[in-house]
């Protein structure tokens, strides 16, 4: 019963985050809703002891997390000007203080503390379902469903939104893309990544249901469902004009369909196979003749572009690196790097890439984090597909994070609390200790020295 009262809770939260939190600066309202009832969560989640207790995995991933918290405090302790003033990046700030004729105070690491904290409030979502499911022992499979359903939802409401035009009601954000279906997000290309993400949850219910031998019709009705919204995301996918879900979703598709196999161990030439479609496919994207703002002949000139926000948010990179700017620094250091004379009424508020941003804001820290994370997320993904019994629904969550990162390449889908909240239930899945405890406990089982009876 108390499985049952947190997996439903946990999973009422995640259906709250994929239809509340579909935008960043744009949803503040909406966010900060996310962001107070996560707190009930996290309480619950660091306040009772795991039951059984987690794996090795999982508390790998939970240090990585307390290390990301380490980080966000540290930018925010105080330091004299004798520190201070050597980071690199910081004679701006010094400057105008004697300028001013002002005597150098002590400041923190991060140029702009206040951001850094609303910054990392904006990850309290994301870390609510992550140690929600690996400390409290939330039901995985209604996870899934709860992102099946909500993708589901959303599709229907990007059919209002395309049959009502630029006028329909069902667009709930004023800043949005209209005459395209959003869903529930501001922005096309962040529906694109929960779209493609479902993708493989899709294939793994639908395996579980016929493994655990239900009627051939429900069966039959649930190969209908997964082809019909199949059809309907791919479709979707190419209405929306997402150039990175058009390139992530062939080898979502073909990675799905390995999933469906019913392979056991996953041969190491299938997954590599994925891995190369994926490449070429995104290659052909970005590559053809296609009106994208990265490499097209107009990507320069236009002050918006990926083209644009990438190579100026480079040179940001280099005057801040190896400490970084401060998190949440990203908009104030951009304006000053932007070319006054190409400067118009639209702002940059990311640089189309969480990746880039998270080099300039943490530097070489917040690089080798992401590198550690990386290796922990390579590693069990292999795990995950290598076992000799599937598990059909971490294998998804392999699928959906990869391009859920493949994504967040060329755009800043992780800034949403909704597909925060998705990467962080697949983390969640991923480190589930089913796999590693079966072999380690096989292992352990052979190596434990043989009990005797003795009548001495």
């Amino acid at each position: 019963m108390r499985q049952v009262a947190i997996s439903g809770a946990l999973a009422a939260y995640m259906l709250l985050c994929l239809v509340l939190g579909g935008a960043s600066a744009a949803g503040l309202w909406a966010n900060f809703v996310l962001q107070l009832l996560a707190i009930p969560i996290l309480f619950a989640s660091l306040a009772f002891m795991p039951d059984p207790p987690i794996g090795q995995p999982a508390r790998r991933l939970q240090l990585l997390l307390a290390l990301m918290v380490g980080l966000i405090l540290l930018q925010l302790v105080p330091l004299p000007p004798a520190l201070w003033t050597a980071l690199p990046g910081r004679d701006h700030v010094r400057d105008g203080f004697e300028l001013i004729g002002e005597p150098l105070p002590w400041l923190p690491w991060s140029l702009a503390p206040d951001r850094t904290i609303a910054s990392a409030l904006w990850l309290l979502p994301g870390v609510a379902v992550l140690l929600g499911m690996i400390r409290l022992g939330a039901r995985e499979t209604w996870i899934g469903w709860t992102i099946v359903a909500a993708t589901a939802l959303s599709v229907l409401v990007g059919a209002l939104q395309v049959a009502g035009g630029h006028d329909s009601p069902w667009y709930f954000y004023e800043i949005t893309n209209y005459g395209v279906t959003v869903g529930f997000f501001s922005n096309a290309n962040h529906m694109a990544t929960l779209l493609v993400s479902a993708i493989p949850f899709l294939g793994a219910l639908n395996m579980m249901a016929r493994r655990r031998g239900r009627a051939a019709q429900k069966s039959a009705g649930l190969w209908l469902i997964l082809g019909g919204l199949l059809a309907i995301i791919l479709v979707g996918l190419a209405i929306n004009g997402s150039l990175a879900g058009l390139g992530l979703a062939i080898p979502v598709a073909a990675a799905t369909f390995l999933l469906m196999l019913r392979q056991r161990k996953m041969p190491l030439w299938a997954l590599a196979a994925v891995l190369l479609l994926a490449a070429a496919s995104v290659a052909a994207v970005f590559s053809g003749r296609f009106d994208n703002n990265l490499i097209s002949d107009e990507a320069p000139t236009d002050v918006v572009s990926r083209y644009t926000t990438f190579t100026t948010s480079f040179e940001a990179v280099k005057d801040y690196f190896p400490l970084g700017s401060g998190i949440g620094t990203f908009r104030p250091i951009y304006r000053m790097y932007e070319d006054p004379e190409r400067v118009t009424t639209t702002y940059i508020n990311h640089v189309h890439s969480d990746w880039i941003e998270i080099v300039l804001e943490t530097g070489l820290p917040g690089l080798l984090l992401l590198l550690l994370f990386l290796f922990w997320w390579g590693r069990r993904t292999l795990v995950v597909w290598r076992a000799a019994e599937p598990d059909y629904l971490a294998r998804a969550a392999t699928i959906a994070s990869a391009a859920i990162m493949a994504h967040s390449l060329v755009d800043y889908p992780l800034r949403t609390a909704a597909i925060g909240a998705v990467f962080a239930a697949c983390c969640a899945i991923m480190a589930s200790s089913r796999i590693g405890a079966r072999r380690e406990g096989r292992s352990w089982a052979a190596k434990r020295p043989t009990r005797h009876l003795s009548a001495d």
